[in-house]
Parts: C-alpha cells; structure tokens; sequence
C-alpha cells in the first residue's frame, strides 16, 4: 500500500528501517526477512527497538540518511504481533485489554520544495524507568535465559506500571512536542493535525488539552486496534490521509511516548 501510494516501485527502495518489539525470531531482526519477502537487491535494513517511540526513531533515522544523500527511497515500517504474549486472564486483563497487532509503512524521500517535509525530529530517553514497563525474559543477562520458574511466574510476560506511565505520558509528549515547534518557530496555533502515538485515550486527551488542541485537530483510533505500539502511528496516518484530514501542507505533529523510558516528536509538513 504504501509503495502503491507513494507511487514507488519496490527495486527503488535502497534502505529498509524496521521498528517493532515482536520481532519473528529472537535475531535475525525483521528488516532482513522484509527485504526476502520484498524481492528487493541485497540492501541494508536496520532494526530499531524503541517500542513505542519507534517509528518516529525510525523516521529521524530516515531523515538523516536522505538529508546526507545515502539514500533515495528508505521504507520505514512500524509492525508488531501482541496478541500471542498477552495474559488472557483476570490477572493479565489490564494489559490485555489495551494492546493490539498492526503494521503501517512509509516511503521517505528527498523533495525540492522547501519547508516541506520532515521538519524537525526530536528523541529522548531515560533508562531509569526501564523495569516500569517491560518484558523482562528471556534475556542474555541470566545464565539460563528460560526456566520453569520463569513461565510460573510470569516474568515471561509484559509488565507495565500503568499509572506511573501515564504520569511521564502525559508530561513529556507536550514537552517534546513543543521543543519541535522551537525548532521550527512554529506555534501550537500552526498545527493542523496532531497524531499520538495511540497508547491510551485518556493520554491522548491529556496531550490534547494541554496543547490547548480542538478535537478536530487530534487524530485517534485506538478504539478500533488498541495500542499497536510501533505500528499505531503510521496506522493512525493513514486513515487520517485516507478520512481527508491530512491534506497537501498540511502541518503535522507526531508524538510517542512507551517503554524505555522512551519519548520523540517529529514535525511534517505534508
């Protein structure tokens, strides 16, 4: 869809950039097995483990490498397969009932027109929330990566501490989205359409009142897939573009915040 789109064959594409936590094998990493089912030339493919923050980590990285001229055509692509490690239980239910699979995909190119395009990019993190939201096994730091005792107690399984999260949510997806505007001299004013990453509607809401944003300006569908973590704001693009509401020049403002902590912005003139 996205090569349809973009009006690109896909022997044109000469850089792959995959964001995802649900990788099909523990390594390879996905971008390689794309490039396989794509058919494409033997080019590179990075993988970029940032959860919820991926895709926009991935469309910095993007962005760099076509300012530099490396590359003419990257695809970026944010997928994830959820519902197979999730706890269908009581106990499991709050995080459950929030997540979901999905997949979307972009074609980022060079253009000639100025003031368009991927305008500014700004990326954070802090490692000292890490185990606030995490899959904590199987992993290379234990001499046994999986025993029983580990499937008994759950520690294969996702763990989130879901009021601290919403706490840094909903603190630093303004923050960061307001260094883009700085960036840019751009104003909350400007913006046309903000796109969250889809974690929770009442962050989505939280963001939006903070920025002093109408409901036409916010773009959600997390009541349609759930939190799709790297794929939910390519999705979110999308049908946005597909509903009309992302237009030639439009301005756009995409926000994340997940596990890490992890938490990005990026501002696009369409």
């Amino acid at each position: 869809m996205a090569l349809e789109r973009a009006g690109v064959d896909a022997s044109a594409i000469d850089f792959i950039v995959f964001a995802t936590l649900s990788p099909d094998y523990h390594f390879p990493g996905p971008g390689v097995l794309l490039q396989r089912e794509l058919g494409l030339a033997p080019i590179g493919a990075l993988d970029v483990r940032d959860q919820c923050s991926g895709f926009i980590y991935g469309l910095s990285v993007a962005d760099s490498f076509i300012q530099t001229g490396k590359y003419q055509n990257i695809l970026l692509v944010g997928s994830e397969i959820q519902s197979n490690v999730m706890e269908l239980s009581d106990q499991g239910r709050a995080m459950a009932v929030i997540f979901g699979d999905g997949a979307g995909a972009a074609v980022v190119q060079a253009t000639d027109e100025p003031d368009k395009g991927v305008l500014s990019t700004k990326l954070h993190a802090d490692g000292n929330f890490a185990e606030e939201l995490m899959v904590q096994h199987p992993g290379s730091n234990l001499k046994e990566r999986v025993t029983h005792e580990m499937v008994d107690d759950g520690s294969l399984l996702p763990y989130m501490n879901g009021r601290l999260v919403f706490k840094h949510a909903v603190h630093r997806m303004p923050e960061v989205i307001y260094e883009t505007l700085d960036d840019t001299n751009y104003t909350s004013s400007d913006i046309d359409l903000l796109i969250p990453h889809q974690a929770n509607l009442r962050i989505s809401e939280a963001v939006q009142q903070k920025m002093g944003f109408g409901e036409e300006q916010v773009f959600n569908n997390i009541q349609k897939y759930g939190n799709t973590t790297a794929a939910s704001i390519p999705l979110a693009m999308s049908e946005a573009w597909e509903e009309g509401r992302i237009r030639d020049d439009s301005l756009l403002t995409l926000a994340a915040f997940g596990s890490g902590f992890t938490w990005a912005s990026a501002l696009v003139k369409w």
